[in-house]
This record gives C-alpha cells, sequence and structure tokens, in this order.
C-alpha cells in the first residue's frame, strides 16, 4: 500500500509540523517534543493532558480546544509517547492546580505515563490518571482494569474537560472522569487491515469473506475471527454483547457514539446506527445525543465501533457544556470564560547531543582485536554501539514478529531507539566510567522509543547502571550484577514474570546464565546467557500473553514467539559476538 509519505522515520513529526501549521489559531507545538498545546486556555484550573500513540487521528490531537484537552503528547505511530515528551507537554500547561491525564489503557501507555508522573511529581506538581477501558470484548468484567481504551475515550475526554472548565479540584474532577469511565462502554470489528507507514505488509490479514469481532485499535486480534455477515446482524451483536456486559435496561439515557476505524464510510455507519437506534428503543432505553463520525481510528482499517456512554443527571450536566476544537464540537461557545493566553515564544530546541544531524554515521571500528576478557569504558561503547546496529538492521524482522500477535511497532521502536542510543554513544568516544555508557545509552532509549518497549528496554541497560560507583572497567560478575539489577527494576516497572509471554521470558534465564557462569569469563558467560535467551524465546510459542496487545488473544497467541523477548536474545547474541571477535 502507498503512503503519501516522505520518509517514514520522520512521520510523526512532518504531521506534526503540518497540523499545527495548519490550525495555528489554536495550537503551538512544543518546541523540544511531539506536544499539541491549545493556545487559548484558562490558567485558574487543573490542566488536562491527553495523549497516546499517533495514526489514531483526530485522536489525540483533534481533542486538545476549548472544553476539552489543554494539551496532547503524541507518541510514534500506535505507541504510546516517551515520558520524556508526557513531563514536558504537561509542564507547559500546568497551572499549579496540579495535572490530569486521561489515556487508554495499554502496556505501553501506563509505564510511560506513570513515568512521566513521577518526573512531575519530583518538580512538587501533582498529577492523577485516568485509564480509559471501554473495549468489552478484550478482557471480561471481572478484569475490567485489563480492557483496553477505545473510541470510549472521546466521552471521557469530553467529561473530563469540561470538569475541568468548571473549575474544580484535582481529586474531583479525577473522581468524575472515573466515573465517565465507568459508564462508557465499547465493542468493534474490522472488516479490512491497516499498514504502518514504512512497512510493506498490513498489520493482518483477513480473506476475502472474512471479519474480526473485537478487534483493537492497533491491530490486535480480537475474540472471534468469522464469516462476512450484514450490517444488522453484526450491529445486533455488538449491542447484546454490551448490553449484557453492562445491564443496560428501561428508562435510562445514552449517547451513541458509532465509530468509523479509518476506511469506512459514514454511508455505513448510519446504516449502523439505525439498527442500534432500533434496538435501543426496543428496550426502552433513551438516545440522549448521537455521533456517527472517525475519531478513533486506525489509519485505513476498515471496520466500525459502537460505544455506549450511560448518563445521570451529574454526567450530562458535564456533557452538555460546550467545547471546540477544529475536529469535535458540541454546544456554542461564547468565549466568555476564556482568558486569552499571551502568545508564546517558540524558543529554539536545546541541543541534547542525541540527534545524528544529518551526516552520515561513521561505520564503527572495534578497537581491540581477539577475545575481550574485561569490559573497558570504551569496550562498552563500542559493544553497545554493535548491537544497535545488529537490532536496527533487524527491522524488519522484528516488525514481521509483532505483526503476527501484536501491532507490528516493535521493530520501528527498537530500531528507533537504537538510534538514538547509538547517536548518543558515537559522541561519548573518550567516556571514562563504563557504567555512565549503559546508563546514556538506556536513557536515549526510555526518552525517546515510547511504548511499553522504551521503559522497558531502556531499563534494561540504564537500571543496572544507575547509582553506581564510576569505574574505568567491569568484570564478567559486574556486568551479571548489572543485568540482574536492570531484570529487578524490570520486573518491578512491568510487572511481568516468567511465563506471561513478554521479553521477561528472555531476560530472566539469560541473567541466571550469567550469574552461573561468570566465573568462566566474559565470553562463555555470554555464550551462555545467549542461548539462555534463544531458549527462551522458543518457550513463549507456548504461553498465553498476559501483557501488550497479545493479551486479549488468550491461546489463540500461542505458536507465536514474543518479539519483547526476541529482541533479548539478539541483544545477548550482539555482546557475545563482539566480545568473541
Amino acid at each position: 500500500m502507498r503512503k503519501i509519505i516522505n520518509d517514514a522515520d520522520n512521520v510523526v513529526q512532518e504531521m506534526m509540523e503540518g497540523y499545527v501549521s495548519a490550525y495555528s489559531r489554536y495550537y503551538r507545538k512544543h518546541p523540544e517534543v511531539n506536544g499539541v498545546i491549545l493556545k487559548q486556555r484558562r490558567k485558574d484550573k487543573v490542566a488536562l493532558v491527553i495523549g497516546g500513540g499517533s495514526g489514531h487521528e483526530p485522536m489525540f490531537s483533534g481533542f486538545v480546544g476549548k472544553g476539552l484537552a489543554d494539551a496532547a503528547a503524541c507518541g510514534n505511530i500506535f505507541a504510546s509517547p516517551d515520558p520524556n515528551t508526557i513531563y514536558e507537554t504537561a509542564k507547559a500547561v500546568d497551572n499549579g492546580k496540579g495535572v490530569l491525564f486521561v489515556y487508554g489503557c495499554y502496556a505501553g501507555d501506563n509505564l510511560n505515563f506513570d513515568m512521566g508522573e513521577e518526573f512531575l511529581n519530583d518538580d512538587g506538581i501533582r498529577t492523577a490518571h485516568v485509564r480509559v477501558w471501554d473495549d468489552v470484548a478484550s478482557a471480561p468484567r471481572d478484569r475490567i482494569s485489563d480492557r483496553r481504551g477505545i473510541a470510549g475515550d472521546v466521552f471521557v475526554v469530553k467529561t473530563a474537560g469540561a470538569a475541568c472548565d468548571a473549575g474544580l479540584d484535582l481529586e474531583e474532577v479525577t473522581r468524575i472522569a472515573e466515573k465517565a469511565r465507568d459508564n462508557t462502554n465499547t465493542i468493534g470489528v474490522a472488516t479490512a487491515p491497516a499498514q504502518l507507514p514504512g512497512v510493506d505488509k498490513p498489520i493482518f490479514e483477513l480473506g476475502e469473506e472474512e471479519i474480526e469481532y473485537g478487534m483493537g485499535l492497533h491491530g490486535e486480534r480480537g475474540v472471534l475471527r468469522t464469516k462476512w455477515e450484514p450490517a444488522d446482524v453484526l450491529a445486533e451483536k455488538m449491542y447484546e454483547q454490551i448490553k449484557e456486559d453492562t445491564g443496560l435496561g428501561e428508562g435510562e439515557e445514552v449517547c451513541v457514539l458509532i465509530n468509523g476505524l479509518g476506511s469506512t464510510t459514514i454511508t455505513e455507519l448510519a446504516i449502523v446506527f439505525r439498527k442500534v437506534k432500533e434496538l435501543l428503543d426496543k428496550d426502552g432505553v433513551k438516545v440522549y445525543d448521537t455521533d456517527l463520525n472517525h475519531y478513533c481510528t486506525s489509519q485505513e482499517m476498515g471496520g466500525f465501533s459502537i460505544t455506549l456512554f450511560r448518563l445521570d443527571e451529574e454526567l450530562k450536566k458535564y456533557y452538555d457544556m460546550p467545547c471546540y476544537s477544529p475536529y469535535y464540537a458540541k454546544g456554542e461557545l461564547t468565549g466568555s470564560a476564556y482568558e486569552a493566553e499571551d502568545e508564546e515564544a517558540e524558543a529554539e530546541p536545546e541541543d541534547t547531543g542525541d540527534e545524528a544531524g544529518g551526516e552520515e554515521e561513521p561505520a564503527l571500528s572495534r578497537t581491540k582485536k581477539g577475545t575481550i576478557t574485561e569490559l573497558t569504558a570504551e569496550d562498552a561503547r563500542e559493544m553497545l554501539i554493535y548491537i544497535a546496529d545488529k537490532v536496527i538492521a533487524k527491522k524488519p524482522y522484528l516488525t514481521e514478529i509483532d505483526s503476527a500477535i501484536g501491532d507490528g511497532d516493535h521493530g520501528i521502536g527498537m530500531a528507533g531507539g537504537m538510534k538514538k542510543a547509538r547517536a548518543k554513544l558515537l559522541r561519548m568516544k573518550g567516556e571514562e566510567n563504563v557504567y555512565a555508557i549503559f546508563e546514556a545509552a538506556g536513557k536515549a532509549m526510555l526518552l525517546s522509543m515510547g511504548g511499553a518497549s522504551g521503559v522497558i528496554f531502556g531499563s534494561l541497560y540504564l537500571a543496572g547502571a544507575r547509582d553506581t560507583e564510576p569505574a574505568a572497567s567491569i568484570t564478567a560478575g559486574e556486568l551479571a550484577k548489572m543485568e540482574r539489577k536492570s531484570l529487578a527494576a524490570i520486573k518491578e516497572r512491568g510487572k511481568a514474570e516468567v511465563g506471561d509471554k513478554t521479553m521477561v521470558d528472555a531476560l530472566t534465564p539469560a541473567v541466571e546464565a550469567m550469574e552461573a557462569n561468570s566465573g568462566k569469563g566474559l565470553l562463555e558467560m555470554t555464550k551462555a546467557a545467549e542461548e539462555a535467551a534463544r531458549q527462551g524465546v522458543e518457550d513463549t510459542k507456548n504461553y498465553v500473553a498476559k501483557f501488550g496487545r497479545a493479551k486479549s488473544l488468550m491461546e489463540r497467541a500461542i505458536g507465536y514467539q514474543d518479539a519483547g523477548a526476541t529482541s533479548v536474545w539478539l541483544i545477548f547474541q550482539g555482546m557475545r559476538e563482539f566480545i568473541e571477535g
């Protein structure tokens, strides 16, 4: 599929530049990160910041506006924004009354927004968050916090924005946003796949007469693949599942959103609503408001979702408050409640030295000959550059693996993070502290990758090296100790254990092999770690996913290897290859 782009690596940056330029009356771009900031916003209220992966347009940038969000932190295509983007975007709109974050419940978003909140809390800024989990197909009600956030974001953001503009304190706007979240339920169906920019295959495949029932926004497989069915049959099945899940009954009121996933027409959405309205009328449920639109999309994915937002008098009050953005509006705005913001100067981004610039990167030349027996700072720098080159070259392979049961963005994220780490490392020649090398590479990955991978793989390098005494070189035992520390931090942050079908399945046995073989020297230790990681990857084929996009597949994920575990294996393979020479 042809995409109207220039360079796949610059899609989000160029999109952001064009979007903000097109709507410069309303927005400015944060000068350092991919954050969209509302120019004219109230200064005497809790700030509302939303965010998530790009490619779901007009979510999230499109819901920045008066009576809506004050800013949006935008990640790469289908990947969460990194913690630095979240931190800087929120800091730019903080009014001293706290910041409320609203975002979809995905592993990457949860990890990155949590870390962004930690950074803000360190600065004395109060925060709270509401994770949207409206997708009834992605987990049973007794595991509601495992559900995905999809088109229900619209109603939660609308309600939260109104509550913030009402001048309520942080605790109260959080309560109201949670109430909106807990009364919002969605189910979707996919009829055709999407394709990531720069990737030559769709993120999933469907036969001509097939549909995926319960499909997620990132191409996560649904709960059932079945034959094509007419609109009325689909609509009734989907409505009945929401009704069964929520206990919706006679005398209640709802707002209805029929959301297209990217390529589905308004004509089709209207046909679906026709049936949904008939079913609601039959059950004695009043429709308070209706929206037929494309708000929460997945590139050009075919299909739609049905969202029901159950109202009471309190929620109705906030839903009725006016709001405006170029892509979403309710009611009439007088503008009297808003104070015009002074034009903020767009400072030049600070040169962090992490960008590679437009020059061709120099090729790596290994300084030492033969097998390395102890890692100096320069050895570590060259080794991590070698690993980065290896992972970057494996981008298509990692994309293919992730596309089987995920959203296909793991290869893109890993390659992007490794490019940032490589650029940073190239500028660190002469560094004498070996731990500073690992820390810098990990930080570059964590602050740039987004998605769950950014936090997790950044921590693989960063966590073990932090708070250590400077050292000119490290032994095999010290490297093993560092990786054990990183593993503990990753498990604490991500909560995954062996058997959950994550990178932990490869990292845990690799670390155990390092500890068992550290007395044999660097080469034998990394050989053992590489083999243990490889076996860990094989083992993931037998597991049901507990985290990430694949968790909703349950047994359907069996037989496929985990992309994150595969990246761990490649990293240890790169270690061994470099040390062996």
